[in-house]
């Protein structure tokens, strides 16, 4: 599909860039898989992209991926492993199998590990003869607001040596995520709309400046899914993107 088009297999007669819904991933913070499953399915117009993170993979295990992938959304498994090499290639291989997408590893973590967990997470998707995934290395938490300043091109360095396809990092970080990896994908969470509560985001920034600042995919949370009505919440973050 031409990425200026309509998103035409969604049945809404809701007129959507795709490029722009394929950016954007929708947080299910929530522990009920019924629950998540309504809340995408109502958004699904507006977002490409559905985060699975620790609450409801916690609650409902590899079917809250699985009901996902089957829903037609790309997923984005939320889990930021950090363990051992072993453990950690291990765990990224099935859930490559049951379809991520994307899959967070801690940077912390060193490179041996997030090698494993790209590794891993690129055999169980092969094995299962789904497209190639992408691993996410974490490297700053947007709710860290005290990282002294050479951490960022660390991690970012060591995301490279290990091989991850992309990095998960705060509005702010972009620009100079981008000077030390300029061919990975950058995710970016911790964003409110304007004039939305900031929550435990210390480093939280508009969806339209991490857009403007070159994020490949936009983690949308709370200013969608608590908003008094997230379809309208939905709309307006599309609008704050396309004017």
């Amino acid at each position: 599909m031409d990425s200026t088009s309509a998103d035409t297999s969604i049945d809404t007669g809701i007129e959507i860039n795709d490029d722009v819904r394929r950016r954007l991933c929708l947080v299910l913070d929530v522990d009920d898989l019924v629950v998540a499953r309504r809340l995408a399915q109502t958004l699904r117009p507006w977002f490409g992209v559905v985060k699975v993170g620790l609450e409801l993979f916690s609650a409902e295990g590899p079917d809250s991926i699985s009901a996902m992938v089957d829903l037609g959304f790309e997923v984005f498994a939320d889990l930021k492993l950090h363990d051992i090499p072993t453990t950690v290639g291990k765990a990224s291989h099935v859930l490559g199998s049951l379809g991520a997408s994307y899959l967070t590893l801690h940077a912390f973590g060193g490179v041996d590990m997030m090698r494993a967990g790209v590794e891993g997470l690129a055999e169980g998707a092969e094995r299962a003869g789904l497209p190639e995934p992408c691993a996410l290395a974490v490297t700053i938490l947007t709710s860290d607001s005290g990282a002294p300043a050479h951490i960022l091109p660390k991690r970012v360095a060591a995301a490279v040596e290990a091989g991850c396809g992309g990095l998960v990092c705060a509005a702010d970080d972009i620009h100079e995520a981008r000077q030390y990896a300029p061919r990975l994908r950058i995710v970016t969470p911790g964003l409110r709309l304007p004039g939305s509560p900031s929550h435990d985001q210390a480093r939280a920034a508009t969806p339209r400046a991490a857009f403007d600042a070159g994020a490949d995919l936009l983690v949308i949370g709370r200013a969608v899914t608590e908003a008094p009505d997230p379809v309208v919440a939905a709309a307006d973050l599309i609008d704050s993107l396309t004017d």
